[in-house]
């Protein structure tokens, strides 16, 4: 056997050390390159986001006790989608520390009040109950209010992205009819603030693309999961799936500003709906209601034998109390309903 041929043997040989059943990895054999470089406008600086005074202690005191337990995935991702920046650990520092200092204040003030109520003369089983209940209340509302904060800030959000984004499927469908790209798409969504969190969101694409280095789709993929608007995360989704079939975006971008647009519509006039619902409940228990009853009270106290000065704290209460509540909690009920459709 020529040479030639049992070098070609030798090399397929499976009793040598060197394996051929295994599969290549890229990662076996990485190329060290280079940091990314992100050059900024001139007069530009990074932000760095720092805690603030009062977390910074928070976090000196509790941080410890809050990196020594199980991490809360649920946490990270309401805090993701409220874009609050600080960690998940950070903000359990933060909300025991401010439990810790709502317990001192509420024993203190439980502590005063307990005095006071014995001082009036109340009886001990009051001037022992209510203390205990203002001392075990407070943290325990101060507790809970914190914990809602971020669900909360996560939803307004959610909202705020819901009644944009027919415009901004509007703005991405023309920049769509353009053949322009999908990252310039985004990148020039984040430039427009009349799109609010929507902007917000693109921002957030825009970062990983430009300054993490990340490509287009699985930017667009993390931004769908984080979104706390079901919407815009169906619609970043469509974006990822179209994309990875062979799909065309720009029919998918038109068909989904149609899609908004008529479901604006339908909103729009279901709320002019509920309002004139509200006008006619308004006219009913706030204008003709009040007035039946103060003619009622008077006549009854000329008629009847009752009593003229109860008749009239009745109808103080009316006109000073009723009515302009009533007026109050109608005109908070509308203006926030108008609010949430509100552009």
């Amino acid at each position: 056997m020529s040479p030639e041929v049992s070098d070609v043997f030798s090399r397929l040989d499976s009793s040598a050390e060197k394996s051929y059943s295994k599969t290549k990895r890229s990662e076996d054999k990485q190329e060290r390159l280079p940091p990314r470089l992100v050059r900024l406008q001139k007069g530009l600086k990074p932000d760095y986001i720092k805690l603030g005074a009062y977390q910074a202690f928070c976090w000196k005191v509790f941080g410890d006790m809050a990196l020594k337990g199980e991490p809360d995935p649920k946490l990270e991702d309401v805090l993701l989608q409220a874009h609050m920046s600080v960690r998940a650990e950070e903000y359990k520092a933060y909300v025991w520390m401010t439990t810790l200092l709502g317990t001192v204040v509420s024993i203190i003030v439980a502590v005063v009040l307990y005095f006071l109520l014995g001082m009036m003369g109340m009886p001990m089983m009051i001037s022992m109950v209510v203390p205990i209940m203002v001392a075990f209340m407070l943290p325990m509302i101060i507790y809970v209010l914190l914990n809602a904060l971020p669900g909360s800030n996560a939803k307004t959000r959610g909202r705020d992205i819901d009644k944009r984004i027919g415009a901004a499927m509007s703005f991405i469908s023309a920049l769509a009819s353009a053949n322009v790209n999908v990252d310039v798409i985004f990148k020039e969504l984040a430039r427009q603030d009349i799109y609010g969190e929507i902007k917000r969101e693109a921002e957030w694409i825009t970062r990983d693309t430009e300054l993490l280095g990340i490509d287009i789709l699985t930017a667009v993929s993390r931004a769908a999961s984080r979104t706390p608007s079901m919407k815009f995360q169906d619609f970043l989704q469509g974006v990822v799936t179209t994309s990875t079939s062979g799909g065309r975006l720009k029919p998918y971008f038109l068909q989904k500003a149609d899609i908004f647009e008529k479901e604006s519509r339908l909103q729009n006039a279901s709320m002019l709906e509920t309002l004139g619902l509200m006008a006619e409940t308004y006219v009913t228990v706030v204008v003709a209601f009040p007035l039946f009853l103060v003619v009622i009270m008077a006549v009854m106290t000329i008629v009847g034998s009752g009593s003229a000065d109860y008749a009239v704290t009745m109808l103080y209460m009316i006109v000073g109390l009723m009515v302009p509540m009533t007026q109050a909690a109608f005109v908070f009920f509308v203006w926030n309903m108008t609010e949430e459709s509100r552009v």
